[in-house]
């Protein structure tokens, strides 16, 4: 059974820095894209971010680029995102998910596992 569980969220004044980690088990993670996706209130759950397999690509939501960065540890079944100079318009659950392919996938829909999400608040 795959599970993957999100950890590393909390409250950040704007302008702070938060790591997000996901810990998967119950696959193959070295041959899973990952990514991280978020929901804010009262909005629809958007991509944030993907890194194939390997860790070699990567592929950021354009309101992310330059500030976050995703990473994966495949010796550890972990894949992270160091979230940057935060906003407030990056509050949210932000959530990961896996999908087996030979491309970074950034379409919602085609991730099959989800873990359950961790919050992010940025204060003003």
């Amino acid at each position: 059974q795959v599970q993957l569980v999100e950890s590393g969220g909390g409250l950040v004044q704007a302008g702070g820095s938060l790591r997000l980690s996901c810990a998967a088990s119950g696959l193959t993670f070295s041959i899973y894209v990952m990514g991280w996706f978020r929901q804010a209130p009262g909005k629809e759950r958007e991509f944030v971010a993907a890194i194939s397999w390997s860790g070699g690509r990567t592929n950021y939501a354009d309101s992310v680029k330059g500030r976050f960065t995703i990473f994966r540890d495949n010796a550890k079944n972990t894949v992270y995102l160091q979230m940057n100079s935060l906003k407030p318009e990056d509050t949210a659950v932000y959530y990961c998910a896996a999908v087996r392919s030979t491309a970074v996938v950034v379409a919602e829909t085609l991730y099959r596992n989800w873990g359950q999400g961790t919050q992010v608040t940025v204060s003003s």
